[in-house]
């Protein structure tokens, strides 16, 4: 953290938030403060940018490094605690989306699904410090021989573990409401009748 011309620590700044002395200000005035007073300066006067996302998007995630292993392996199709993740990065890299269903779950066929395990419960798991199970196939090569391992890491075992929403360098969501008598049960939650709740998401000034 030395590297950095302004360091703050996260327990600095929340105690500054305790203490009501912490400078906050939204994702649309932050643009104003960096194009007139530098992002060195911006960063030493401001401590939170507020994004004012309100719920994950769709495309909300994680990429990972799960380790490469012995012998070598290129992964073709990868599941962390049984939710598969997209394999087609890189050798021992994947993208798990925080949507991802968990492989035998039983979805809708009892209506309404319950959705008790899926990729965003892998990533609070994974931040909670949790043992998570990976396995992971390949049909092999000479130069990638292995085609099936098996492992439990935590977050700190893991090479990168990177938060994604690729969504937000382009597009922007409009807010979903029920204005029905009726629940909506949606893929992104569940929406209340007579427009009990409202889900939005939005790269806004940040994309």
């Amino acid at each position: 953290m030395g590297d950095y011309k302004v360091n703050k620590t996260i327990e600095q700044i929340n105690k500054k938030i305790a203490d009501g002395e912490a400078v906050v200000v939204t994702a649309e005035e932050i643009i104003g403060i960096v194009k007139k007073e530098g992002v060195v300066e911006a960063a030493r006067k401001i401590d939170v940018v507020t994004t004012g996302t309100f719920a994950p998007m769709c495309s909300s995630g994680v990429f990972i490094n799960i380790g490469q292993f012995k012998p070598v392996i290129r992964t073709t199709q990868t599941w962390l605690n049984n939710v598969q993740a997209y394999s087609g990065i890189a050798a021992v890299d994947c993208y798990l989306g925080a949507t991802q269903t968990c492989e035998d779950d039983p979805l809708n066929k009892r209506h309404p699904g319950e959705f008790n395990y899926g990729g965003g419960h892998v990533i609070q798991d994974l931040v909670a410090g949790k043992k998570i199970h990976i396995r992971a196939q390949s049909y092999g090569t000479d130069c990638y021989p292995n085609r099936k391992i098996e492992k439990i890491v935590t977050l700190k075992d893991l090479p990168n573990a990177i938060l994604c929403n690729p969504r937000n360098a382009y597009q922007n969501y409009n807010c979903a409401i029920n204005r029905s008598d009726k629940i909506k049960y949606t893929y992104m939650g569940t929406l209340k009748s007579d427009v009990g709740n409202a889900n939005y998401s939005t790269s806004g000034e940040l994309s």
